[in-house]
């Protein structure tokens, strides 16, 4: 895929991200329980998931292969996962979705920009500019213009 097709899924992604935790957000408080929400939309996301990969995998790794994976990659996703999905539907109804969003994407860009200046996860470098930090600085004044 080209580069302006990666952005523009890159950007509705966001979107999405948006939707869906409005929406689980409010089963939560529907179900009065967060978890609950959580384990829903985790549940229909596995499930999905499967189905995607059912339909298009042609080959499914080795036992070796699978053997060569370190037992914390099998583990750290599905928790980071968990843990921001569930406080992802915690915070969105007693901050707001705009807030709650804003600041999560204030930590992602701060996180990513960190992560990848040191090719951390194996990432391709991408080392931080003095543009970088100016659109930081930008982004950061503009979660706090969005708060206050």
């Amino acid at each position: 895929m080209n580069n302006p097709t990666l952005l523009l899924l890159s950007f509705s992604v966001g979107i999405m991200v948006v939707i869906q935790g409005g929406i689980n957000a409010r089963l939560g408080i529907l179900l009065n329980n967060s978890l609950l929400a959580t384990s829903t939309a985790l549940t229909m996301s596995a499930s999905f998931t499967l189905i995607a990969v059912l339909v298009t995998v042609r080959q499914f790794p080795s036992m070796h292969q699978l053997r060569e994976i370190p037992i914390y990659m099998w583990i750290t996703g599905g928790v980071l996962s968990f843990l921001a999905v569930t406080l992802f539907y915690y915070i969105i109804p007693r901050l707001g979705i705009s807030t709650a969003v804003t600041f999560g994407l204030a930590g992602q860009l701060i996180f990513a920009a960190i992560a990848g200046h040191f090719g951390w996860f194996n990432m391709p470098l991408e080392p931080i500019t003095m543009k970088k930090i100016a659109g930081l600085v930008v982004m950061v004044s503009g979660v706090i213009l969005i708060k206050s």
